[in-house]
């Protein structure tokens, strides 16, 4: 499967971990169904670990739990493709998942029959318990391998946290999307830590082959089974149009049956989405800003139809201005040319005077702009 622009969908490991089960998921389904998720893009459910037996069966094939998912993953597939959605499962490249269910080591060919039987769209494959002998690249150009033939499309979702060097060997797999950081949490320091550990990997995001910084905490307030200490809504914005900014695949991670109406406006905001969505899908620049510090990020992004988008992000505690020359971005007073910069979550339009942008920011606080090149 080759994707043009980064997956959207659900995934259920940041709220429920190990606690899934089939009643969940098609009130997950219905809910997601109910919100207008779908019209959004938010196009993928996928059940995370822990959804299986321990043991395969007599022909070495992977069992659903009958407790959790009694109808089998057939009828829960059905289901989800029934309510406008697509449907993705879990597996691991180790011989055990990180939670200690079977992995598709040495299974792949048959796991992924096995899979497309079951009406399955996307595939999460993890890497705890791999073999340390055999280099993940390996491992992971076996899955890829197996998906391209076991005669359904089924996008296939590496999460490999980055390791090995996944950056210089991740293209070679035939996988849509990849973990290219730790796991998130649901804390204003963790999504600080991710966005840090991302700079150095901008070059590699692109379309057939997205970035993953892991999927979403927006509307989590410290419950589930990554909650911390929680973010409040000013942070969830944030967290969420940087995400969008940098090209992440946007997956929801909240309980979307109970999901605030806060929440639900970060995630469905249709102007960050677009940006995100940009079918050029073209590399995100760090600017330098005027007098900005470690925590005032200022990043820029070259959109379809001459657009430019420009975030500005403050990640610390107190007020900040993000002041930008418009040179760094292409513009300086030679070419006549300026910005008309609108705000998408305010609506504002955002001034530029010789040739300076300038942005107040309130702690934890972004400032997202659609511009258009315009005479002086």
């Amino acid at each position: 499967m080759v994707k043009l622009t980064p997956p959207m969908g659900w995934n259920s490991w940041n709220t429920f971990g190990a606690n899934i089960n089939e009643q969940l998921i098609f009130e997950t389904a219905d809910a997601m169904a109910a919100a207008g998720l779908p019209e959004k893009g938010y196009e993928y459910l996928v059940i995370d670990d822990c959804w299986s037996l321990k043991e395969r069966d007599k022909d070495g094939r992977l069992v659903a739990d009958p407790e959790k998912f009694p109808g089998g993953m057939k009828a829960v597939a059905d289901y989800v493709h029934s309510r406008g959605l697509k449907f993705g499962m879990y597996s691991c490249a180790g011989t055990l998942t990180c939670a200690g269910y079977p992995g598709s080591f040495e299974h792949e060919f048959v796991d992924a029959e096995t899979f497309a039987g079951w009406g399955v769209d996307f595939l999460k494959y993890d890497y705890c318990y791999h073999s340390p002998i055999i280099h993940g690249k390996y491992l992971y150009r076996r899955m890829g391998l197996a998906l391209e033939n076991c005669g359904r499309d089924i996008l296939f979702s590496a999460c490999s946290w980055g390791a090995d060097e996944t950056h210089e060997w991740i293209k070679t797999t035939g996988a849509s999307m990849w973990r290219s950081t730790g796991d998130i949490f649901d804390s204003w320091e963790s999504v600080k830590s991710l966005v840090k550990e991302q700079e150095k990997l901008h070059p590699y995001n692109g379309v057939g082959c997205f970035n993953d910084m892991d999927m979403l905490i927006v509307g989590m307030y410290g419950k589930g089974n990554v909650g911390v200490k929680g973010c409040n809504d000013t942070q969830y914005k944030t967290h969420f149009s940087i995400w969008a900014f940098l090209g992440s695949p946007l997956m929801i991670g909240c309980d979307v049956r109970s999901m605030s109406q806060a929440a639900r406006d970060i995630l469905c905001n249709e102007e960050i989405i677009r940006i995100n969505q940009d079918r050029l899908c073209r590399q995100p620049v760090k600017l330098h800003g005027i007098w900005g510090g470690e925590d005032l990020l200022i990043y820029s992004r070259q959109l379809e139809n001459g657009d430019l988008a420009i975030g500005m992000f403050n990640m610390s505690e107190g007020k900040a201005a993000a002041r930008l020359n418009l040179d760094q971005v292409g513009l300086p007073f030679s070419t006549g040319k300026t910005l008309d910069a609108t705000e998408i979550w305010t609506g504002d339009k955002v001034e530029v005077k010789n040739a300076i942008m300038v942005r107040e920011l309130e702690p934890f606080d972004c400032a997202v702009m659609r511009c258009k090149v315009v005479d002086l």
